[in-house]
């Protein structure tokens, strides 16, 4: 859809959102405590732009001590403890007790039963001896069908 719109409108693939390339914007007011608010990171000076021209931001939740930051807590050990909960309840228990509830749900529609039912009528009328298809679903000589001189 996203190449439509190109199409459609191509100056929208000309925007740019910056005048400088690889600026960020950060709130520079203080937060009011709110956890993992951008407001805390702090941006470096401009001489340690990469060769993009990208800023290094600096955040204390990114400390030589809590390299690997999930997001989840701001204390490495929690951080990475509530991670792996997350992770164990998100994924494993999710698809294991989701399959096995999938799996184990009644037969939707009774095709299961329609499916053993004619099996089983097969394999009595092929051991009476009968036809298993017949032109004619009820047998002709017991339908009882009204005179043909009585139109009322």
């Amino acid at each position: 859809m996203a190449a439509r719109l190109v199409r459609i409108f191509p100056a929208c693939s000309r925007v740019q959102l910056g005048s400088m390339p690889g600026a960020r914007f950060l709130s520079q007011t203080p937060s009011p405590g709110a956890a993992g608010s951008p407001a805390g990171c702090v941006l470096s000076p401009a001489d340690r732009n990469d060769s993009h021209g990208h800023v290094e931001v600096s955040c204390p939740f990114f400390s030589p001590q809590n390299r690997d930051f999930h997001g989840f807590h701001k204390e490495p050990q929690v951080d990475v403890w509530n991670m792996k909960v997350a992770f164990f309840f998100g994924i494993s228990v999710a698809l294991v007790i989701g399959g096995t509830f999938v799996h184990y749900l009644p037969d939707h529609g009774m095709r299961q039963w329609a499916r053993q039912e004619a099996e089983r009528l097969i394999k009595e009328r092929e051991a009476k001896g009968i036809t298993v298809l017949d032109c004619n679903y009820y047998d002709p000589s017991k339908i009882i069908l009204p005179p043909a001189g009585d139109e009322e």
